[in-house]
Formats: C-alpha cells, sequence, structure tokens
C-alpha cells in the first residue's frame, strides 16, 4: 500500500494527516492513469478510423471522468475540457468518414 516514513511525526494528528494524504495520492495516481490509459486507447482508436470503437470509449471515459470530479481527482474544468477535446477529435473522424 503506501511506504512508511522515515521520519518521525511532530504530532499523532500530523502522523495521521501524512497517512491519509499518502492513501489520497496512492487513490488519485490510480485513477489518473487509467483515464490516460483510456485517452491513448480512444486516440489509437480515431488513428485507426474506427469509429464505433471511438464511441463506445468516448462513453465510458466520459463516465471516468465525472467520477474523477466526483472524488475530487480532477476539477470540473480540467474534466469539462477534456472531454470537450476527445469529443472533438471523435467528431472531426466523423466528419472525415462522410
Amino acid at each position: 500500500m503506501a511506504e512508511k516514513t522515515t521520519k518521525k511525526s511532530q504530532s499523532r494528528s500530523a502522523a495521521k494527516s501524512f497517512r491519509q494524504s499518502e492513501q489520497a495520492r496512492v487513490r488519485h495516481k490510480s485513477c489518473r492513469n487509467k483515464i490516460f490509459t483510456m485517452e491513448k486507447k480512444l486516440r489509437a482508436a480515431v488513428e485507426a478510423n474506427d469509429s464505433a470503437l471511438a464511441k463506445d470509449l468516448l462513453n465510458k471515459q466520459f463516465s471516468v471522468l465525472d467520477k474523477a470530479v466526483k472524488s475530487g481527482t480532477f476539477h470540473k474544468n480540467k474534466a469539462d475540457r477534456k472531454k470537450s477535446r476527445m469529443a472533438l477529435l471523435v467528431g472531426k473522424m466523423n466528419k472525415a468518414q462522410a
């Protein structure tokens, strides 16, 4: 799980705060990695002109981004910006195919 620190904490509350922040860091890192991996897969699907897969991944990415905002991993504006850019990417791909 989280790595233990070798430094002696100043107080019990500082030690608890450190533990909590370390757990949150690990949890947020996992969520960020998941989002970045999904983004890579979506970009690969767009490069391959696979519109069905791209639309499916886009919906999943929207869901994961909303959950990241809910858990505090991302700010709402950052998630909205990512969703907008991914939607534009998929939209451009659909226009190119038409």
